[in-house]
């Protein structure tokens, strides 16, 4: 390669590419050119094929006449869509091409014998027995074939349309078949209606007649039993014993409440009298006429004497002969009263007397009901035989008259009908000249520009060298550097101290090797998560914000390994927001929490990795901490979008932790970058106390604390 040594790094110079291309680029019209002439000649050599379609609704159709209920019947499985595939397959069988193809005379058409329209190429291919000698199959089979390659049936998606296409060399044939194979399938759906009416009518028939001698013996069989047993018919449906039984257990309790009524009326008449009462307020005593004008008769006997009290004297004997009439007035009431209670006493006695008899005939007809009823068993037996073949004849009858009906071929329509009929198409199926010219020109005019970059990549000219000094790598591993400062890592003095001039380079990268080895370092952690299940990561920083500067670092070597994570800043101070935040005013949890921001609005990316976080926010912390129980819905929602969650919480304790994490798969990490043991022992004792089993603790100082952290799973 020119200008580039074979030990020397490399990249594609891709403006060298362009401008090769656009110094060939009369050179690549050209070929264009040649190739849209060549695709516009070879497509204008080609014979046009044509290609029409008819369309065919699969629906259920009946005879004028028939009613609506045959109609819904046979709209069921019309509706199937293995029904409508079965029509597909059926418009494509064998037997129903034939019929076209003889109706047509499509065997006399050259088009349609493939050995007829041999070439030297296929001749050399049979040779070769690279093909099949298309002599070895029938003329028959070979029409077939020929036809089958040039028919496409299919079902149009989503309703009951089948579509017939058939492409030809002739427009008019490409037309006509489509047409004629629907009308083929319409005649043979119509004629396999008119077979399944014929057949059905020579069955029924000897099956009527032999139903009709069997309703007649059963229908005599039950007229026989019913005259043996004495079980007259009634109106009411049952027999004659029963229903006498019912009217006199109706007349009984007519008497019954005759009698009651009488006795009860004559003991009203009767306390009246005995009491002395007044009788106006008995209806029976009122209502006699005798019993009025006594009555009235009294009232003007009263008068009078009322009248001759203010001007005679009681002695008078006017005033005596008045009430000498009123005593015998009042006797001849009591008297009359005596005759109705007497008349009403027979009622009474009259009822008894009529309900005895009444009682001596139910006991009897009680008898005769019991043996009718036992008498009915065997009736209803024979009345359901009778029945049942009653039905049978009836349905057999009405299908014999249905299917005799539609005996006639115009009768019987078949369950289709055309929809769109084939007409003939006036341009070319194939070949579409000028999408071909165009598909080509492209083509030829990427093929050429690729065929210049490869040759300016082979001979080295779209190569460029690659290096990068010692001072680029040095810049561009300063910013991480100075992201994580001396709380990001901590480790101790020696590891962070810048190495003296005279120190060798292999010396520093051992230790930078201890640190990396070192079962608590951020790296460890880092490991350690992306192998976890858990999806949430609570991050406790005991000492303040060294272990919060920490876990910043631990998110964004997450970040640098290429998991997607990202960090909420649950802490007081505010420190991981200033470390990966552009803007210390940025929208965040509390703003979330005091619903002052949109959920979106508080997602942000680290300005020095890939991390995603979302900072501490500028609402007040206390108003945010009352809606602090949308927390675990924020939290599943951003679980269900990156791989690892971390909250930062900053010195919190177990209760707080607890109700963020609730019932969730969390991981517990402890950032305490220098191991205080008071602490340290204190947090571990109390999360382990809370049920959390798995504590991992971030340090890079392997501190001399061994029981405690025995205790982490990992």
């Amino acid at each position: 390669m020119s200008g580039v040594s074979g030990n020397q790094d490399v990249d594609i110079d891709l403006g060298q590419l362009v401008r090769a291309v656009w110094a060939r680029r009369l050179k690549v019209l050209a070929i264009t050119a040649l190739g849209a002439g060549v695709a516009f000649t070879s497509a204008k050599m080609i014979s046009p094929k044509y290609r029409s379609e008819t369309r065919i609704l699969i629906e259920p159709r009946a005879p004028a006449f028939a009613n609506a209920q045959v109609n819904d019947t046979n709209a069921g499985p019309l509706l199937d869509e293995l029904n409508i595939a079965s029509q597909v397959q059926l418009l494509q069988s064998a037997d129903l091409i034939k019929q076209v193809i003889n109706g047509q005379k499509l065997y006399d058409l050259p088009e349609f014998d493939a050995a007829a329209n041999g070439s030297a190429l296929t001749d050399i291919l049979v040779a070769l027995h690279l093909k099949k000698n298309p002599y070895e199959n029938p003329p028959e089979e070979r029409v077939i074939d020929a036809f089958t390659e040039r028919l496409q049936v299919y079902q149009v998606p989503g309703s009951r349309v089948i579509g017939i296409t058939f492409t030809s060399k002739d427009p008019k044939l490409a037309a006509t078949i489509p047409n004629a194979m629907a009308a083929v399938y319409l005649a043979t759906q119509s004629g396999a209606k008119l077979d399944s009416n014929s057949e059905a009518t020579r069955w029924l028939e000897p099956e009527i007649e032999n139903l009709r001698q069997k309703v007649n013996d059963a229908e005599q069989k039950v007229a026989e039993y019913r005259a043996e047993h004495g079980l007259l018919p009634t109106n009411g449906g049952s027999n004659f014993a029963t229903q006498q039984l019912n009217d006199i257990s109706a007349e009984l309790t007519r008497v019954r409440g005759d009698r009651a009524n009488a006795e009860a009326r004559a003991q009203s008449v009767r306390n009246a009298l005995s009491s002395g009462e007044p009788s106006d307020a008995l209806q029976d005593i009122m209502s006699s006429q005798s019993i009025q004008r006594l009555k009235s008769t009294e009232s003007g006997l009263q008068s009078q004497i009322s009248d001759l009290q203010t001007s005679l004297l009681n002695n008078h004997p006017r005033l005596k002969s008045l009430r000498a009439q009123l005593s015998d007035i009042k006797v001849q009431i009591r008297q009359e009263t005596q005759k109705i209670l007497a008349s009403i006493e027979n009622e009474a006695k009259v009822a008894a007397v009529r309900q005895k008899e009444l009682e001596q005939q139910a006991d009897s007809l009680k008898a005769n009901s019991a043996r009718a009823g036992e008498d009915e068993v065997g009736l209803n037996a024979l009345t359901r035989e009778a029945t049942a073949q009653r039905q049978l004849l009836e349905t057999y009858l009405s299908r014999y008259r249905e299917a005799a009906s539609r005996a006639d071929k115009n009768s019987s329509p078949a369950d289709a009908r055309i929809v769109s009929k084939a007409i003939q198409p006036v341009d070319p199926y194939f070949p579409k000249v000028l999408p071909i010219v165009i598909v080509a020109a492209f083509a030829t005019f990427i093929m050429t520009s690729i065929v210049i970059m490869l040759a300016e990549l082979f001979s080295g000219r779209a190569l460029r060298p690659v290096g990068l000094s010692e001072e680029e790598g040095r810049d561009d591993e300063e910013p991480q550097s100075a992201t994580t400062g001396s709380v990001n890592r901590v480790a101790t003095p020696s590891l962070l101290a810048t190495p003296a001039d005279d120190e060798p380079v292999a010396e520093q990268a051992e230790d930078e090797k201890i640190v990396e080895t070192n079962e608590f370092s951020i790296a460890s952690v880092a490991e350690y998560l992306r192998g976890s299940r858990a999806p949430l990561a609570i991050s406790i920083s005991p000492t303040g914000d060294d272990g919060s500067a920490a876990t910043v670092s631990l998110v964004r070597k997450l970040a640098e390994d290429g998991s997607r994570v990202i960090l909420v800043d649950m802490t007081g101070s505010g420190l991981p927001t200033d470390l990966m935040a552009e803007d210390s005013k940025m929208l965040g949890i509390t703003d979330l929490l005091c619903g002052d921001a949109a959920f979106g609005d508080t997602m942000h990316g680290d300005s020095r990795s890939d991390a995603h976080f979302i900072p501490q926010g500028i609402s007040d912390p206390r108003r945010a901490m009352r809606g602090a129980d949308r927390l675990s819905l924020l939290l599943d929602a951003l679980i269900s979008a990156y791989d690892l969650v971390m909250v930062e919480c900053g010195a919190a304790d177990v209760a707080g932790v607890s109700r963020l994490t609730q019932s969730k798969d969390v991981e517990i990490i402890l950032s305490m970058p220098e191991i205080v043991e008071q602490e340290f022992v204190t947090v571990m004792t109390e999360f382990e106390a809370a049920g959390y089993e798995r504590v991992v603790l971030m340090s890079d100082s392997s501190g001399s604390i061994e029981n405690p952290v025995s205790r982490r799973v990992a």
